[in-house]
């Protein structure tokens, strides 16, 4: 059992959108096919991996460090001990090794594509889908039929108006979603709070709508926006300030009484312990949106939550960022909160697959073997191409 090649590429996701610190014009994404040498069914095994976005390609690191690592390790360090399967936790320790401890940046973001690539890989192996795999390892086969998905939208962008913003979130709603998210913290909060107060009028009351600042604010701006905000009794309040500054995370919870999010740009275990050990959150409230795309893959992403249950932190209060397919099996296989869904932008990555709508809020899965890229089409074929 080998791997045979490993084929990365950046792609553009170029969207012309903005929220309060970024544009999107110039994003890009890393893809990978990890080719093995395994058959099911007639067809060889190939796992395919991208990161979420929000972080650029990573090829350069890729292909120089981390590719080379996973192809000239001996096939028994990537395998199970019964060689029947890789195994990622392996697999993992080989993409790690030589690497110092501390400085989780583009490196994370290199071992999440990889991982995911190769949980593809072993979910397609054993013939399941993901998240049943997932459910039969980690929670005695216990898995979530339907996932709880919100829209993530209301970008800033050139020439929209907040009629234009309205007509956006009524579409959400048409399309099954009972919740949805937009952008504050670009315009002045006068101008934030009309966005806000004409949003409500579309979906009729606070605990249908979440804010995201995407780390924009100091503590003063935040706190004014919190009080600002506290009326409406949104949703939640996400990422006021810089994502690593749990200072003023823990000053903003003494003033914001209703729930808070952040985590999407923290990248590893012990980012994720300092968060909920120094931030002031709140287990029984507050939310949290790690991604394992973006932080070191789903084998880290088993530890955080290992450490959340010791720190009293239900799995249900980790609602992943990203609106990617491999979150959406960790939400069902794992017992998440959630997903976050990014209708009409970042296409082709996200979205789920084609023929499962959102209803009621939620969204099923396909039963097909792997994360089920082959389910969405216009995915599918970007990353076959790599692999042809």
């Amino acid at each position: 059992m080998r791997i045979l090649s490993i084929t990365e590429r950046t792609v553009p996701i170029q969207s012309e959108i903005q929220n309060a610190y970024i544009d999107f014009r110039k994003m890009t994404v890393s893809v990978v096919a990890v080719m093995t040498d395994v058959v099911r069914e007639g067809r060889r095994v190939v796992g395919y991996g991208f990161n979420s976005n929000g972080r650029y390609g990573v090829g350069g690191i890729m292909r120089e460090r981390f590719i080379p690592r996973l192809m000239h390790a001996p096939a028994e360090a990537l395998v199970t001990d019964e060689g029947d399967n890789f195994d990622p936790h392996k697999i993992w320790d080989v993409l790690m090794a030589g690497e110092k401890p501390g400085g989780h940046g583009e490196r994370s973001v290199v071992v999440g594509v990889l991982d995911m690539a190769m949980w593809d890989i072993v979910a397609k192996i054993e013939g399941k889908p993901l998240y049943r795999l997932l459910a039969d390892r980690y929670r005695e086969g216990q898995f979530d039929s339907a996932v709880f998905v919100y829209a993530a939208g209301g970008y800033y962008q050139p020439g929209k108006d907040v009629g234009a913003l309205q007509q956006e979130v009524q579409e959400y709603l048409d399309h099954g979603y009972t919740k949805v998210k937009i952008k504050i913290g670009g315009p002045p909060l006068q101008e934030d709070l009309r966005r806000i107060e004409a949003v409500l009028k579309v979906v009729g009351d606070g605990q249908s709508l979440a804010v995201d600042a995407n780390g924009r604010f100091d503590l003063k701006r935040a706190i004014a926006y919190a009080d600002a905000l506290t009326p409406y009794n949104l949703f939640w309040y996400e990422e006021a300030g810089d994502p690593l500054n749990y200072a003023l995370q823990a000053a903003l919870s003494q003033y914001y009484p209703h729930p808070m999010a952040t985590g999407e740009n923290l990248f590893s275990l012990q980012d994720a312990r300092n968060l909920v050990r120094y931030a002031g959150l709140h287990p029984n409230q507050d939310f949290l949106q790690f991604d394992c795309a973006l932080s070191y893959g789903l084998v880290e992403y088993l530890r955080i939550l290992a450490m959340l249950g010791d720190h009293g932190w239900s799995t249900r209060r980790v609602i992943p960022h990203g609106g990617h397919q491999m979150s959406l099996h960790l939400a069902a296989g794992l017992g998440l909160g959630g997903n976050e869904s990014y209708p009409g932008v970042f296409w082709p990555f996200g979205g789920f697959a084609d023929s499962y709508a959102v209803e009621g809020g939620y969204v099923r899965l396909p039963d097909t073997p792997g994360i089920g890229f082959e389910c969405k089409a216009e995915l599918y074929r970007l990353l076959a191409s790599l692999s042809e």
